[in-house]
């Protein structure tokens, strides 16, 4: 099935706009035929799925480290990881079916994208995949619990993007002090692709404490006694 470009895409992907194209392809085709997306987004691929993963690479860094959390269909790991090929991505689902998947469209893309069978909460991924500088999650769980599963496998610093939608608010406002609690140091909601997709994506980003750093202090202050 070819799916048409949007008019946006090349202003994300540039020269992988191709690339992009095949994803969506794939999605629209062989991706609703084994239920790892909604036969009612073929039709909205580019606006609500595509773009809108691209557009958070507006917040990595350059050279960042990413773990998609419960990438499922990919998104927004794999969309991101296109356009931001300086990113080094892995792309952590615990649902076999869709791992097999996800190992498959990265084969078939050519990415240079890992692929991780697992859960967050597990101490074997949090030891293998840990020190992560970012953090992404698109529709995975409310946002205390994400917490609890997402600040683990970052370092010192890093960065939780939650995309949230229009319910980013009264989430957070229900969530703060579960949040904080996990180790969320500073909280903010923030809007993606304020030019490109409409309505901007909005984004709860959730840094990590400083921990170690912390703790490394303490410990050199106990040693100078």
């Amino acid at each position: 099935m070819k799916h048409p470009v949007t008019g946006a895409a090349p202003a994300l992907f540039g020269d992988r706009t191709p690339v992009a194209e095949r994803y969506a392809e794939m999605l629209a085709g062989p991706g609703i035929e084994r239920g790892v997306i909604g036969p009612r987004e073929a039709g909205r691929l580019w606006d609500r799925h595509l773009l809108n993963s691209a557009v958070l690479g507006e917040l990595v860094a350059a050279g960042s480290r990413v773990l998609d959390l419960g990438s499922g269909a990919g998104l927004p790991g794999i969309p991101l990881a296109i356009a931001r090929p300086d990113l080094t991505m892995v792309l952590l689902e615990s649902m076999a079916r869709r791992v097999a998947w996800l190992q498959e469209v990265v084969a078939e893309l050519g990415l240079a994208v890992s692929v991780c069978h697992g859960r967050a909460e597990d101490p074997a991924v949090r030891a293998e995949l840990g020190d992560q500088d970012v953090v992404t999650a698109r529709a995975v769980a409310p946002l205390d619990r994400l917490a609890r599963w997402a600040l683990p496998l970052l370092a010192p610093n890093g960065r939780l993007l939650a995309v949230k939608g229009a319910t980013a608010e009264q989430e957070l406002a229900r969530d703060i002090e579960s949040v904080r609690a996990a180790g969320g140091a500073a909280v903010d909601i923030v809007q993606c692709g304020v030019t490109i997709v409409h309505p901007p994506l909005r984004v709860i980003v959730v840094t990590r404490a400083a921990q170690r750093v912390m703790r490394s202090a303490k410990a050199r202050k106990r040693k100078d006694r």
